[in-house]
């Protein structure tokens, strides 16, 4: 809602916990102190704060002035009913700037305990976007704590965005319902890589795809097991032969009237990552159950922009595998046979996100006709040191989609930094002696989370006429890890 001027929540007094979160420029400024003072008379005070005991004026000054955001700050208010918490003021040039990572810590960290917990967010309008995806991640869907279980109640979260600034207007309906559908796939993408594999293996994240399929009036393609191997899927097949539950490829495609352009995203979504018998160890292998977070973020991403009625083609490719030890375990030296017509020898079969991805790629340029195809994966440890764990990192053909991704992620939270594009440089790290290239490189001082991304690229070929995007959020995947937040119910 883009004013102050109506109730933000109205639940009884005993349960509600209140929460403003806002930049310290809002209350530091002339302007600011104007907009922050209607907040506290004619927004969300009489409700949400009254009605905790904290409505009084001076008590509502002296919070803001102890606010110190350096880079955040809070302040409890009586009895910790209610908290004021400032974001920083000025983020770097690589940063998102509605401080999107800092709202998720504040939230999860600082949120007062309750059964109905209201949040006011201060921001500008093109912050709106960023904030909500940040709230929705603060607030996990899944859990198996034995207490939560046993509470009756249902828990809501009713969160209002006060706007500032110069574009302060009234938030649109079609704005309201683009933040509902974002946010909900987020929350979607969350649950499906907090979910371990005894519970979320192929099997079950095949329910998932059908799911969002028949939510969307959507059938989804499938194909599994021997089919794969019949069809020439050599690397999705490989990877997950040796698991009880077989390796699929799925596709959901919505093709509109009047689209223009065909575009593909191709996730990567290994329901468990033991390394297979390049073994990980045990300090590597726990959180492997989130290396299916490239396929999460493709399903939750394709459910929010069909519902927001994507006018281009647009095709959903979730490349699913367990790589697992077993007697049908692919053995380093085994040689593969992919759906491009290319061979891999496998050197290391803890490289396996590569390998299922060079299928969905090819997928999608020789079967889909695939204009821009962007894959994303948990792809490399190296993206960590490359990059960072809140950027993602981008590798693509096209310098015009480097930048897009780049300025998109500034502007949604998910940030995104590059990586280097030099395939000539590059991609001898993977020359065989015995097949067209091996699945790893030589030398892993030589940038090889670009090495692994061209790998990808390759089956496409280097001479592709299309864009091709490849975002390797192994990192990021981890950043955000579950905490003592409830899940809840939005509103």
């Amino acid at each position: 809602r883009g004013h102050a001027g109506r109730p933000v929540v109205a639940a009884p007094a005993a349960k509600l916990r209140s929460w403003l979160i806002m930049k310290r420029k809002f209350s530091i400024s002339e302007d600011g102190c104007v907009e922050l003072a209607g907040i506290s008379r004619e927004g969300c005070q009489p409700k949400a704060l009254e009605q905790s005991g904290c409505g009084q004026d001076g008590l509502w000054q002296a919070a803001l002035s102890t606010l110190n955001p350096n880079p955040t700050d809070s302040c409890p208010l009586y009895l910790n009913c209610a908290t004021v918490a400032a974001l920083p003021s000025r983020v770097s040039r690589h940063n998102s700037p509605s401080a999107a990572h800092f709202i998720t810590r504040l939230v999860r960290t600082c949120l007062p305990p309750g059964t109905h917990r209201c949040i006011l967010m201060v921001c500008e309008r093109s912050d709106a976007f960023a904030s909500a995806c940040a709230l929705a991640r603060a607030f996990p869907l899944f859990t198996h704590r034995s207490g939560a279980a046993r509470r009756p109640e249902k828990k809501t979260v009713v969160v209002e965005f006060f706007l500032v600034g110069q574009d302060n207007g009234p938030v649109e309906v079609s704005t309201l319902q683009c933040l509902t559908s974002a946010t909900e796939g987020v929350r979607l993408a969350a649950r499906i890589v907090d979910t371990p594999c005894n519970e979320m293996n192929t099997d079950a994240f095949l329910e998932e795809i059908k799911k969002v399929g028949q939510d969307l009036g959507i059938a989804p393609t499938v194909i599994r097991d021997e089919e794969l191997k019949t069809r020439g899927f050599g690397g999705i097949y490989g990877v997950g032969k040796a698991a009880v539950h077989p390796p699929a490829l799925a596709v959901l495609s919505h093709t509109p009237d009047g689209a223009t352009q065909t575009i593909a995203w191709v996730g990567k979504g290994i329901v468990y990552d033991t390394g297979g018998l390049s073994m990980k160890g045990k300090t590597t292998m726990p959180g492997m159950k989130r290396d299916c977070g490239g396929a999460a973020a493709v399903l939750g991403a394709f459910r929010a922009a069909v519902r927001q009625g994507f006018k281009d083609n647009l095709h959903a490719v979730f490349c699913l595998a367990e790589n697992s030890v077993g007697p049908k375990a692919t053995r380093p030296d085994d040689i593969h046979l992919l759906y491009s017509g290319k061979t891999v020898e496998i050197n290391n079969t803890d490289a396996e996100g590569r390998l299922v991805l060079a299928d969905g790629v090819s997928y999608a340029c020789k079967d889909l006709g695939a204009d821009i195809i962007l894959d994303i994966a948990t792809l490399t440890g190296a993206q960590g040191i490359a990059t960072g764990k809140y950027h993602a990192a981008v590798l693509t053909n096209s310098a015009e989609w480097e930048a897009a991704c780049v300025k998109a992620g500034r502007q949604c939270g998910d940030l995104v930094h590059p990586l280097v594009f030099c395939p000539e440089l590059h991609f001898c790290e993977f020359t065989s002696a015995v097949a067209d290239m091996k699945n790893s490189v030589a030398d892993r001082d030589n940038s090889p989370s670009s090495c692994a991304g061209l790998f990808i690229a390759s089956h496409l070929g280097f001479d592709w006429p299309g864009v091709w995007v490849h975002l390797d959020i192994a990192a990021p995947v981890h950043a955000v890890s579950p905490g003592p937040a409830w899940p809840c119910r939005p509103r």
